[in-house]
């Protein structure tokens, strides 16, 4: 056998590295099992082994033999076992929440001991703002232009509050407020400070109350004379993920990231046929489209697409009392119409996303799923379908989808404070939302939002493909090799759809010609 001891010191200095003590016995045992190994498989085995760690609750830094033999045996698993399905629906209230570590720079599962409640406290809302400006924070702190030794400083608010004197050139993160009427202002955790707006310079995007902004100006009179107003720097998903280590953020089945299977990127990229069809805002109690329906669901009959997403809302009117009984009858024609074409339902996966108008719950996101009196026909008839909540994330062998269906579009045109001077509203929606690793951000007021789960609408690590369901005209556009699409109204956009091909990562326009019934 090898001599041990430098494997054994390559322990105990990446447990240190990782603010972790061994035990002299874990360390002896942990150094015979991978001393035969290779230095690259032993820096592999290490990790995997320190990664599983960091995800239990320890009451101790110090680790014990048991927790090591524990970590080994769950790593063989994840090599041996690989039962990760190529297409899993994952619910918004399953997405793994990951909190920001100042100190060891990097994110970690929320402890065990926190739990997640659906109507939070008013600590949940002032944490909620919390967690997303640091995490902006630390991804504007990486860019290059604020690095150490670059041309620009990021400050914080409290810079200015503490100094007595004019400041010429002072750049500051924090959210954009509006504390007094007409008055708007940038806070972040130290405090708040007037801004002056009058001779501002935007940048590309969407600005809005509640949304994160860099302000660059001149701090005089305890009040920040802007001269431009810009978002956060995005960052390619490649970058953000390595600081959760092998975790896995997106959510799904298997603890560790499906980026990193070998397996599924052979499958995903050998599969060319393969195609997601996104529908939106689908009108079941209007008889052209339930024909239109017919014509779409014939013509994938005979090439039948890895998967239809199809998402609310499924009336043209909210029906007031009447919504529950009307919703049911019009979703057993859906299972109706499906049971028509046998070779669809047998080789695609459905999944149904409620729309706002679609749901007996609040007005809030996310929302849950359909409630079982609504998809009981529809179960009964299609097996091979999931009642997904709003928004809902998709994932496809290593392809990580974000779906939600409401209009984000339309309410970030209506509530910014300055409307871009261009008229190429997707390329603003997508640098907002990309900026601002969120995909509503707007004020509670116009968008609730249950405060325990705003992860589930965070953008970050970005997703391969982010499809927003807006009435709004159609688009497909992309911004740091994340593709946001819109596929549109179905129902009164002239019977149109998006067609996502995920070995290529394309997105494809199709639409109904108008004389096919």
């Amino acid at each position: 056998m090898s001599d041990i001891a430098p494997v054994k010191k390559l322990i105990v200095s990446s447990m240190k590295f990782n603010g972790l003590s061994i035990r002299s016995d874990a360390c002896d045992y942990f150094a015979a099992q991978i001393s035969p190994l290779d230095e690259a498989e032993r820096e592999e085995w290490l990790d995997k082994v320190v990664d599983y760690i960091q995800k239990q609750t320890l009451e101790t830094p110090f680790v014990e033999k048991q927790l090591i033999e524990a970590a080994i045996l769950d790593c063989c698993k994840s090599e041996t076992e690989e039962n990760i399905t190529t297409f899993n629906v994952i619910s918004a209230f399953d997405v793994p929440h990951f909190v920001y570590n100042i100190d060891r720079k990097k994110f970690l599962p929320l402890p065990s001991s926190k739990q997640l409640e659906l109507f939070g406290s008013s600590d949940s809302k002032c944490q909620m703002f919390k967690d997303r400006y640091t995490l902006l924070k630390q991804r504007t702190l990486r860019h290059e232009l604020f690095s150490v030794g670059q041309q620009f400083q990021l400050q914080p608010v409290e810079y200015l509050l503490s100094s007595g004197s004019n400041i010429h050139r002072v750049i500051v993160l924090g959210m954009l407020t509006q504390l007094k009427e007409n008055r708007f202002y940038i806070e972040d955790p130290s405090g708040c400070v007037p801004l002056d707006l009058s001779q501002a310079n935007y940048h590309t995007g969407f600005f809005t109350e509640s949304c994160f902004v860099l302000v660059e100006g001149n701090y005089k009179d305890r009040v920040l004379h802007v001269q431009a107003l810009g978002f956060p720097p995005p960052e390619n998903a490649e970058i953000s993920r390595i600081y959760f280590g092998s975790n896995n953020v997106f959510g799904g089945l298997d603890e560790l990231n499906v980026k990193n299977s070998e397996k599924l990127k052979r499958l995903e990229e050998s599969n060319t046929d393969a195609m997601i069809v996104f529908i939106s805002d689908i009108w079941l109690d209007q008889h052209k489209v339930v024909e239109k329906l017919k014509v779409l669901f014939a013509g994938y009959d005979d090439f039948p697409p890895t998967a239809m997403v199809l998402m609310g809302n499924f009336l043209s009117s909210k029906q007031g009392s009447q919504l529950a009984s009307v919703l049911k009858a019009k979703m057993k024609l859906l299972a109706d119409l499906l049971a028509l074409y046998p070779n669809l339902l047998a080789n695609t996966k459905f999944v149904i996303v409620p729309g706002p108008g679609d749901c007996l719950t609040a007005n809030i996101l996310p929302r849950p799923a359909l409630i079982p009196f609504f998809t009981e026909d529809l179960v009964k008839k299609v097996p091979n379908i999931e009642f997904a909540t709003n928004p809902c994330r998709l994932q496809y062998c290593t392809q990580e989808i974000v779906v939600i269906r409401e209009d984000v579009i339309t309410k970030l045109c209506r509530n910014c404070i300055h409307f871009p001077s261009t008229d190429d509203i997707p390329e603003h929606f997508a640098k907002t939302v990309i900026s601002q690793a969120h995909l509503v951000p707007l004020p509670l007021c116009v968008c609730p939002v249950y405060w325990d789960h705003d992860t589930a609408l965070r953008l970050y690590p970005l997703p391969d493909l982010v499809v927003v369901g807006d009435q709004i005209k159609s688009f497909n556009t992309s911004h740091m090799n994340c593709s946001v699409v819109n596929p549109g109204s179905f129902s009164k956009g002239g019977f149109g759809f998006k067609v996502y091909y995920p070995a290529t990562k394309t997105v494809e326009d199709s639409q109904l010609p108008e004389d096919t019934l």
